[in-house]
C-alpha cells in the first residue's frame, strides 16, 4: 500500500514553513482506494512568490481547516502505507514538523520517485516533475497545486512500477531508504532540527548527554558533527540516539544555561590576543608565555575576526585594555534570553559573575529583592571572564547600575 503525496508550503523560512495545501492518494498498486485533498489555513503569511507560483491567496485559505483539524484524516489515510513523493524529503519534513507542533511524533516509511526515476528512466533529460511527466506523456493539470502534482506523481509511479515488473528496484530503493544505516541515522536525527542559534545536546538511548555546545545553526552543526572525521567524536557519533536543543539568544545565555546544569565548557582556547611591542597580535597560547592574553579564542580564524573588529573600533591598545577591565564593574547586565519576549540578566560584583536569571520583557527588575527572587547561582569553578569580555566587545549586553 502506498500514499502518494504532494504538499504546498507558505514559503516561510526553513523549518518555519506551514502547509497551505495537501493532497494524498492511497494506492494499492492497482487502483486508488482513498483520497484526501484540502487547502490548509497556515495561520501565517503566504509569501508573494508562493502566491504567484501556486495561485493560492490568503483569502483562499482564510476559511480552510487548520492542520490540527485535518491531522486525524492524514493519519488515517497514510496508516500502514509507504509515503511516496517527488522529493519526498520535503513533504515528509512538512508533515513531521506540522505534527510536531501538535506534540505528535509522526513516522512513516518513505519512497522518493526522483532516485527511482533515475534508476528506471536513465535517459530522461530532466527529473523535475513537470518536465519528466511531459516527456512521458503524462497529463499535468494545475502544476504547483497539490492535487495536480500528486496525481502526476501517482501516474509517474505507475510507469515506474510497470518498468520494474518484478518490483526489484522499487523494493531495493525502499529498503535502502528505510534501512538502519548510519546515513539514515543522521537523516533521522537531524531532520527536525531548526536552523537557529541554540544549545544542541547529543544523547544516548538512556538520555545521558554525550556532547553539548552552543552553535549558530543547530541543524548544520549537528550534521557537521555527525559527519566529522575527528577521532574524539567517534563515540558521540556511535552512541547518539537522540538530539535535543534549546533556542537561545546568544553565546553568553547558552554558556550560563550550561553552567547552571553543571556542564562546564572544557574545550581549550588555543589562541590569544596578546600585546606586543608592535601593538596587538593573535598568537598560539603556550605554557612558556608569562603574560595572559587580553582575549582567548578556540581558533585562529575566530581570533582574526575579533582582531580586525578591534582595530577598526579602538584607536589604541590602552583604550582596549581599559574597555575590557572588568575589575571595577559592579553592574546588572541584560541581554537576549532563550525565546522571543524574554531577556536574561547577570549580576556582576567587582567584575565577578555572581548569579543570573531570566525575566519577561514586561517584568520590572528594578529592585535587588526582585533580582534575587529570579536568580540562579553560578558554580564557583565557572570561568567566565573571557566570555564576559567577548560579550562586552560584541555589544551584546546592556549594562546598568545594580539596584539597591
Amino acid at each position: 500500500m502506498y500514499s502518494i503525496i504532494d504538499i504546498e508550503g507558505n514559503g516561510a523560512a526553513y523549518r518555519k514553513e506551514s502547509i497551505i495545501e495537501i493532497a494524498i492518494y492511497r494506492y494499492d498498486g492497482r487502483k486508488i482506494t482513498d483520497q484526501f485533498i484540502s487547502l490548509v489555513n497556515p495561520e501565517a503569511e503566504i509569501t508573494s512568490f508562493v502566491q504567484k507560483l501556486t495561485g493560492i491567496s490568503p483569502a483562499m485559505v482564510r476559511s480552510a481547516p487548520k492542520f490540527h483539524e485535518i491531522a486525524r484524516r492524514v493519519l488515517e489515510i497514510t496508516e500502514g502505507t509507504t509515503l511516496v513523493g517527488h522529493n519526498i524529503e520535503y513533504d515528509y519534513r512538512m508533515l513531521r514538523q506540522s505534527f510536531k507542533r501538535l506534540g505528535y511524533d509522526y513516522k512513516i516509511e518513505t519512497l522518493d520517485t526522483i532516485p527511482l526515476s533515475q534508476e528506471l528512466l536513465p535517459e530522461a533529460e530532466s527529473y523535475a516533475l513537470g518536465k519528466l511527466v511531459k516527456d512521458l506523456g503524462i497529463p499535468l493539470t494545475d502544476h504547483h497545486r497539490a492535487a495536480g502534482d500528486a496525481r502526476a506523481t501517482l501516474d509517474l509511479f505507475k510507469v515506474l512500477m510497470s518498468k520494474d515488473r518484478k518490483n526489484e528496484i522499487i523494493q531495493k530503493l525502499h529498503e535502502k531508504t528505510n534501512a538502519n544505516t548510519y546515513v539514515n541515522k543522521v537523516r533521522d536525527l537531524t531532520q527536525d532540527l531548526p536552523g537557529e542559534k541554540g544549545i544542541v545536546y547529543f544523547q544516548n538511548a538512556a538520555g545521558t548527554i554525550l556532547y553539548s555546545n552552543y552553535v549558530d545553526d543547530i541543524n548544520k552543526a549537528a550534521k557537521k558533527l555527525l559527519h566529522s572525521k575527528a577521532k574524539r567524536l567517534e563515540k558521540v557519533q556511535k552512541d547518539s540516539e537522540q538530539i535535543h536543543y534549546e533556542l537561545v539568544g546568544g553565546e553568553l545565555t547558552a554558556a550560563l544555561l550550561l553552567l547552571s546544569k553543571g556542564i562546564l565548557d572544557r574545550a581549550p582556547s588555543s589562541f590569544g590576543l596578546y600585546t606586543t611591542k608592535k601593538g596587538l597580535s593573535i598568537e598560539r597560547k603556550t605554557p612558556q608565555r608569562k603574560t595572559a592574553p587580553l582575549l582567548e579564542f578556540k581558533s585562529y580564524t575566530q581570533g582574526l575576526k575579533a582582531y580586525n573588529y578591534i582595530k577598526s573600533r579602538f584607536s589604541s591598545t590602552q583604550e582596549l585594555i581599559s574597555f575590557l577591565d572588568l575589575s571595577t564593574r559592579t553592574e546588572l547586565w541584560t541581554f537576549p534570553g532563550r525565546i522571543l519576549g524574554e531577556s536574561a540578566f547577570l549580576v556582576l560584583k567587582q567584575g565577578q559573575a555572581e548569579s543570573f536569571g531570566f525575566f519577561e520583557l514586561h517584568t520590572q527588575i528594578n529592585t535587588l529583592a526582585k533580582i534575587q527572587s529570579l536568580s540562579m547561582e553560578l558554580p564557583p569553578e565557572a570561568k567566565l571572564e573571557n566570555l564576559l569580555k567577548m560579550a562586552l566587545l560584541k555589544g551584546e549586553i546592556h549594562a546598568m547600575g545594580l539596584p539597591e
